[in-house]
């Protein structure tokens, strides 16, 4: 199951807003449309936006009707603002527009037509690479989750959160299919229940056990000593390790630290993002208020009561067990050792994480 991919001319995805009651494809063959889409959260989740943004320049390309290189860029060019404010914080969206247009800015091309063909062969390469990569950091994470244990898990970073496979959520995936058993406990993550909705979804289909909690009843699993390890994804991690991802992760990092267990981000090297010093300077979005006054469609709070709502917040690096990435797991100090995975240096394995 890809959750996102070039289709006939079009960009294919799941409708993630109709799981887990319909599973139901839409087809956009307009780039505005593409980013449209992860303004709504038709599709989301860091890697998969990442991707979708690719093949929105892709379809941007095939869009721009002229003929000269020059301006089939410039039109690019425009496309690649628009996507980029789809959604601010999650990195992987402008590092997959940035990627397509170095390969659309290559001075190696004779006409257009082979500038369209080199950015959907990148597109495509950025989507199959993401499949590969969370295979990977699947198997560098199983071998934290050991038999017996309640891993709890926060938002959705399974198939529908990449292109496939997973990050956090594959890691689980790739535990359980290397015959390992265990039980998940999945927060609500309110107010669009990625959790109760999507991750329960994917884990039902793949037969793995799990249960919804609240989401501020994690505290009280952690205290009684049922939860052994929480793995969660990441949307963009700074410099020095801090994390943003879904609201309620920092939360879930504080609980975990009070209660002595290892918490762990997984993400791929593209979400680091080392021109960032610090988690406290990355933009966070602010989600509309209807999301949390009316969850879909039903009205819970009236409409003149003040709302807010962040999409996500920071979790300071200091709560970190560790960050598994797809060349292994990096261990404190993420500002001295983050670098150089970035670089290319392998990291830990798990055995050295424990």
């Amino acid at each position: 199951m890809r959750t996102v991919e070039w289709s006939n001319g079009k960009v294919r995805m799941i409708d993630q807003r109709q799981l887990p009651w319909n599973v139901e494809y839409v087809e956009y063959n307009d780039y505005r449309e593409v980013a449209q889409s992860i303004t709504d959260m038709v599709v989301r989740g860091a890697p998969a936006i990442g991707a979708t943004a690719a093949f929105g320049m892709a379809l941007a390309a095939q869009q721009s009707p002229a003929l000269d290189m020059g301006s089939v860029l410039d039109f690019m060019e425009v496309a690649a603002v628009i996507l980029k404010k789809a959604r601010p914080t999650a990195v992987n969206l402008a590092w997959a527009v940035d990627r397509v247009m170095k390969v659309a800015r290559d001075d190696v091309y004779s006409n257009a037509k082979e500038i369209r063909k080199a950015v959907l062969d990148e597109a495509n390469r950025i989507a199959d690479e993401d499949v590969t990569i969370n295979q990977t950091m699947g198997k560098f994470g199983a071998d934290l989750i050991r038999k017996g244990d309640v891993v709890l898990h926060h938002c959705n970073t399974g198939a529908l959160a990449t292109v496939d496979h997973g990050t956090a959520l594959g890691v689980i995936r790739t535990a359980f299919e290397q015959g390992k058993q265990f039980r998940v406990l999945l927060t609500e993550t309110r107010p669009r229940m990625q959790g109760a909705r999507l991750s329960a979804w994917e884990l039902k289909q793949l037969g793995i056990p799990f249960e919804i909690i609240p989401d501020s009843a994690a505290g009280h699993y952690m205290r009684a000593g049922e939860v052994k390890i929480v793995l969660v994804g990441a949307d963009r991690i700074a410099a020095n390790g801090d994390t943003v991802n879904k609201i309620g992760t920092y939360m879930l990092a504080v609980l975990a630290k009070e209660n002595n267990i290892p918490f762990y981000s997984v993400a791929p090297t593209s979400t680091v993002d080392l021109k960032v010093t610090t988690g406290s300077e990355i933009q966070i979005e602010e989600r509309t208020p209807d999301e949390v006054r009316c969850p879909y469609g039903n009205a819970l709070i009236p409409d003149d009561y003040p709302v807010r709502n962040p999409a996500f917040d920071v979790t300071p690096q200091r709560y970190l067990a560790g960050i598994v990435t797809e060349r292994g797991i990096v261990l404190p100090p993420f500002r001295d050792n983050l670098p150089k995975v970035i670089h290319g240096e392998p990291a830990s394995s798990a055995k050295t994480a424990k």
